[in-house]
């Protein structure tokens, strides 16, 4: 007897509403069995990889690679025929006509509510844990509204109301039907048609443009990015450094044998002297809460290390990073960075940063104006260690220097402590010394 289970997206973590389907590791006919993966999914965190709840055959993939679905959305079913597990999902319902009152059922009687359904452990879709995003459901239209309503991007509404024109009455000449920026004009009687957007438009028939899909986490980079900018007012101070002795003490600490196998680089004694100021001056180590209308002042820290991924920015965060001994901050700096490259950083690695610093020096850049993480109130960037011309006792010599870059949330943190903070960073690395005197 075939009997198919649907399996439901689930919430993976922290919260998330939607995931892209990345990669489907079965097709309909392929046998599963409990546990094995068969899908990865990409969320606004990380790639995650589900597996089967249930033995049995895969009967469709109900969600298709590249697709956005919502938690909850069905997009697998499997038949369970003869497996042991059969309670545990619900069934897929077969089609039917117009439902009319089962046996039993009162007509006009409130059907009984669903009891929550079993889910995986460690994936399960927590009651009213999510906010969901209001479903489009199709109405049936009045009677006295219009046939139908034009295709028009945004911008296209905005000048076709500003030149007067009604979308409903041209004919659209952009993709399926849409109505164009050059649609708009011509109505409007503009000359300008033959204008700079007419040609990108030329050239993308042609096949001279590209579209990526803004998906999974370059999404949320894009998101968390432009939120940031335009809530937390950003001030980015340098600070020119001379590095020469760190670099020294940088070449004596890859020859000691607590660092065997571990990949030691100047970022090591930049992070280890950031926490060391966060010590010193623990504001810079908050987050701004408006609704309390509080500053929540960290007392542990929680590293965040830009990574450039494949798919994008990442930030993941090396958790209770002022507890670490130096070498036990090294290996983690390694692991996480080989960890975020890889694409295998988990929802729990990126949660939770506190501060954060990103090497811009890896990328030939002297310094930059990095962007705080969303609810962070300081990030550090720390530029490219090279030669250069410096006066030392008076003469003039070459030394090993950087540019270090620190941008703060100016509601929290103000010119005098962001100073103070960049300032200190500065003195311990041109003195590593002042590292071992200040922690």
């Amino acid at each position: 007897m075939t009997e198919f289970k649907e399996f439901k997206l689930p919430d993976v973590g922290e919260g998330l509403t939607e995931a892209d389907i990345v990669a489907w590791h079965v097709k309909p006919g392929d046998r599963v069995e409990v546990n094995q993966v068969i899908v990865e999914i990409e969320t606004a965190k990380a790639v995650v990889e589900l597996p089967s709840p249930w033995d049995g055959t895969v009967a469709r993939l109900l969600a298709e690679e590249g697709q956005t679905v919502d938690v909850g959305v069905p997009i697998i079913a499997i038949d369970v025929a003869g497996s042991p597990d059969s309670s545990e999902r619900s069934s897929v319902p077969a089609p039917a006509t117009e439902s009319a009152p089962a046996a039993g059922e009162t007509a006009g009687q409130p059907k009984p509510q669903p009891k929550r359904q079993a889910v995986l452990v460690g994936y399960g879709v927590k009651a009213s844990s999510t906010t969901r995003r209001p479903r489009k459901t199709a109405t049936a239209p009045a009677a006295t509204a219009p046939a139908a309503t034009a295709l028009a991007k945004p911008p296209v509404r905005r000048l076709a109301k500003n030149l007067g024109i009604s979308l409903a009455e041209l004919a659209g000449t952009g993709p399926g039907g849409s109505v164009t920026r050059d649609d708009v004009q011509r109505a409007a009687g503009d000359t300008r048609v033959r204008s700079v957007s007419a040609v990108v438009e030329d050239r993308a028939r042609t096949g001279l443009q590209e579209r990526i899909p803004v998906r999974g986490l370059r999404r949320h980079m894009a998101a968390a990015m432009v939120s940031s900018a335009f809530s937390a007012p950003h001030v980015t101070e340098f600070l020119q450094v001379d590095v020469t002795e760190t670099m020294a003490a940088l070449r004596r600490v890859r020859d000691l044998p607590e660092y065997a196998g571990v990949r030691v680089s100047p970022l090591l004694f930049a992070a280890r002297a950031l926490l060391a100021a966060v010590a010193r001056h623990p504001l810079i180590n908050s987050s701004w809460d408006g609704d309390a209308e509080e500053i929540v002042v960290k007392h542990y820290v929680n590293l965040g290390i830009a990574v450039a991924a494949e798919r994008g920015l990442i930030v993941p965060n090396i958790k209770d990073a002022d507890a670490l001994t130096l070498p036990g901050l090294a290996r983690s700096l390694q692991a996480l960075t080989e960890t975020g490259r890889a694409g295998k950083a988990t929802p729990a690695d990126l949660a939770g940063g506190t501060i954060t610093i990103t090497n811009v020096g890896v990328f030939g850049v002297d310094a930059g104006t990095p962007i705080l993480s969303p609810g962070e109130t300081a990030i550090l960037a720390f530029g490219q260690v090279k030669d250069t011309p410096w006066v030392v006792d008076g003469q003039l010599a070459v030394r090993q220097a950087c540019t270090l870059s620190l941008s703060f949330d100016h509601r929290i943190v103000d010119g005098a402590l962001g100073s103070a903070v960049l300032r200190d960073v500065g003195s311990m690395l041109e003195d590593p010394i002042r590292i071992l005197a200040w922690t």
